[in-house]
């Protein structure tokens, strides 16, 4: 892996809260950065993730015509949860 150096330029009041949050999970400031801003690229990239697959599944919903009811859906996904069987809704013509 390529290291690659930066700096950041923080408030004084913001460096504090950093170092005893750092401290307090054992970790150096540095490293607590560090695994921070990896965290919240990875949270980034799958929300973009998430709306882009959002948009492609409402593209092929527009273009079959075929969608499910949201009760269903509810239904289903709260007895899964729940660690109950259920039967997966059905699709029904919801146009044209």
């Amino acid at each position: 892996m390529t290291v690659t150096a930066t700096s950041l330029k923080l408030s004084r009041r913001l460096k504090t809260r950093l170092e005893r949050v750092a401290r307090r999970s054992g970790e150096s400031p540095h490293a607590y950065m560090l695994r921070a801003l990896e965290s919240q690229v990875e949270s980034s990239e799958r929300y973009q993730q998430f709306l882009e697959d959002g948009m492609r599944a409402d593209e092929a919903m527009q273009q079959s015509g075929l969608g499910y009811d949201a009760n269903d859906v509810h239904a289903y996904l709260l007895a899964r949860v729940r660690g109950k069987k259920a039967r997966r809704p059905k699709a029904f013509r919801w146009r044209g």
